[in-house]
């Protein structure tokens, strides 16, 4: 018996009768032969981390633009929250942890330059329209390897796909990611906001705080603790009606007065332009692309205008940023 195998009668053994299990999993759209060590789920986890997209997270926007500090949260350190939460969650609840580890670390590849005001201006301007979700599902499915893409197990690509707030995982597994996102980005970008003096943690409404908690480690522990209690031995992953009240009132709450505030908000203006100037650029200029983007469009036949935004998308925060000087910014006045 592999190692593998082992792995997967421990799996029927002893987790949950509502965990997904490696060996019954849909598969994969290319057929494979299986690892001799590892199940689907941990070689899907393993292939996410080893992508160039996931390293690309470490220079994206979380929601504070050029943040004066080493502290604040990136793209990249999302997501390592997230997948710490869904595991603990996962792990309490006998579910399957390498799925769960590998649609948390998926989830947000597609994410743009400039946080969400990439997303929504490329949305804008891009003719198919522009998801950070559904771009997740494409760079796993096509734009990684050349091309060829991860080859992902159908049960990771549906998780990342409905990670957002109202989608609707096929799994349990899946179902603990889009709340551990939540859990995660509300807490963060309180603890980002507070170093940032947007406000301090008395200035929380207590409605909200008086259930979830008045630190972020004492909301964390009170959601995860709610979660589990509430999921243990039941075919749903689900809060308490009043925790699930008190957490989205408080997402509301942060819209209100961070995600919509001047000053997150202050220089993405300029970001937005920015986009726009590199897009209405490549376009014009396509065969300045990437060789692996005009091979998408070769090979694959991908329109023109869903390649330029793939690379855009692509691109990093300080990548975006030197492209812009160097396209449109006189030598001698570049920093």
């Amino acid at each position: 018996m592999t190692i593998r195998e082992t792995r997967e009668l421990w799996e029927k053994q002893y987790l949950s009768p509502f965990a997904s299990l490696s060996a019954d999993t849909k598969g994969r759209e290319i057929h494979e032969e299986l690892c001799d060590i590892r199940p689907e789920y941990q070689r899907d986890r393993d292939r996410i981390i080893h992508c160039k997209a996931f390293r690309r997270l470490k220079h994206k926007t979380q929601v504070f633009l050029s943040p004066e500090g080493d502290h604040y949260r990136t793209r990249l350190t999302h997501t390592l929250e997230v997948s710490q939460i869904a595991r603990t969650i996962a792990r309490s609840l006998l579910l399957n942890e390498d799925l769960t580890e590998a649609i948390a670390l998926g989830h947000d590849l597609g994410h743009t330059p400039f946080g969400h005001a990439g997303e929504y201006i490329l949305d804008q301007i891009c003719q198919d329209g522009f998801t950070h979700y559904e771009q997740s599902v494409r760079i796993v499915e096509l734009l990684e390897k050349d091309g060829r893409g991860l080859n992902l197990t159908w049960e990771v690509k549906d998780g990342i796909l409905n990670h957002r707030t109202v989608g609707q995982p096929s799994t349990r597994e899946g179902c603990i990611v889009r709340l551990a996102d939540k859990i995660a980005y509300i807490n963060h970008d309180i603890d980002d906001a507070i170093r940032a003096r947007l406000f301090v943690e008395a200035d929380l409404p207590a409605q909200y705080t008086d259930i979830l908690g008045h630190s972020v480690r004492e909301r964390l522990n009170t959601m995860i603790h709610d979660i589990i209690r509430n999921s243990m031995e039941k075919p749903e992953v689900i809060m308490s009606p009043g925790m699930e009240g008190a957490m989205l009132g408080l997402r509301k709450w942060m819209f209100e007065h961070v995600y919509k505030s001047d000053i997150p908000k202050a220089e993405e203006g300029k970001a937005q332009q920015l986009i726009v100037s590199l897009y209405e650029y490549y376009m014009d200029h396509v065969i300045e692309l990437p060789e692996e983007y005009l091979l998408l469009m070769i090979n694959q036949r991908e329109k023109k205008e869903r390649v330029v935004c793939d690379y855009i998308a692509g691109m990093s925060d300080r990548y975006a940023i030197e492209k812009f000087k160097e396209l449109f910014v006189p030598r001698g006045w570049r920093d």
